[in-house]
């Protein structure tokens, strides 16, 4: 993993970290800005297959995943490395609320 992503990882986790709001709305918000480093079109379809339509690869799907760990304090298990968990934007933000146990 080349260093510049992980600094630039680092950047995202760093402001989000000690606000993290668990409510869906904000979940998107802040994968949309993480994705916005990465990505051209931040406001692509909740529903959007990313991997699918081209806007990231599986390389960078590690680099969601510490994202996700990192700037929601929950623990990806290797079970949870599912391609349903990551595939799009309201997958994104399902998997995390269902982490974190705020679910609505």
């Amino acid at each position: 993993m080349p260093d510049c992503l992980v600094e630039k990882a680092d950047r995202v986790f760093i402001a989000i970290k000690g606000r993290i709001d668990m409510d869906a709305e904000s979940i998107m918000q802040q994968v949309r800005a993480f994705l916005g480093q990465y990505i051209s079109d931040v406001d692509v379809d909740p529903e959007e297959n990313l991997f699918a339509s081209g806007l990231v690869n599986s390389l960078f799907a590690m680099q969601l995943v510490l994202f996700v760990e990192n700037g929601f304090g929950i623990q990806v298990a290797n079970e949870d490395l599912d391609f349903e968990n990551f595939k799009s934007l309201n997958a994104i933000t399902g998997f995390i609320q269902k982490k974190s146990g705020t679910s609505a």
